[in-house]
């Protein structure tokens, strides 16, 4: 079995305090094979009976990123609608994506009807399938955290739309869009929490015993 030391420990909870959602990106592209290297640490992640549902597809095409950007221009005006006064206000300040500025676009999906696994594991939670996809997303960030890349996850999106736009089987369920490419700054705290729309909380909010 490997062995990890107090050193490694220590670097990696550093690697967790780092890791952010990114959506101020620099422009300059990232090195040759980047995304492809990983894509590759993704699927090393557990997934619900070995199926490994995970589909990634790179968005290289300027017409589709800009069929990306204008259906989260939409979404995210009737996001604000959701919300009035102060609210409201602080909400129309934030950047929440960083598409019109990162070099790299990724979207990533579940294939549902995945013969792979012969569906051990899903009879009675299918939607383990989903957090398998989930699990190989957070592989990647904190992977390309660990190479100085940063990674927003777009959530304002209609999926429906996205399958239009990236023309995918109807069978993958749209999970992530992802921004990826070098931040314009480091920081340890959440954007969020910085502009002060949220403030992180402890553990002990969140764990019971029984």
């Amino acid at each position: 079995m490997v062995a990890f030391d107090d050193a490694f420990r220590r670097q990696l909870h550093e690697l967790f305090v780092w890791r952010r959602d990114v959506r101020r990106f620099r422009t300059d592209p990232l090195p040759d094979g980047t995304i492809e290297r990983l894509i590759e640490i993704a699927c090393l992640s557990p997934s619900v009976g070995l199926s490994q549902p995970w589909r990634f597809v790179v968005v290289d095409d300027p017409a589709r990123r800009h069929a990306v950007i204008e259906d989260f221009k939409s979404c995210n005006a009737d996001a604000l609608k959701s919300y009035s006064g102060e609210r409201a206000a602080k909400y129309a300040t934030l950047k929440l994506s960083g598409l019109a500025e990162a070099p790299s676009h990724l979207a990533v999906f579940a294939e549902k009807d995945a013969t792979i696994g012969s569906g051990l594991g899903r009879a009675t939670m299918p939607e383990t399938v989903d957090y398998s996809v989930v699990a190989a997303i957070c592989s990647m960030w904190l992977a390309a955290r660990a190479e100085g890349i940063g990674l927003g996850w777009v959530s304002i999106l209609d999926p429906l739309r996205i399958h239009d736009i990236l023309d995918v089987p109807k069978s993958w369920k749209f999970i992530g869009y992802l921004c990826v490419g070098y931040p314009e700054a480091e920081c340890d705290r959440p954007e969020l929490e910085q502009a002060k729309w949220e403030s992180r909380r402890g553990p002990g909010e969140f764990t019971i015993r029984r």
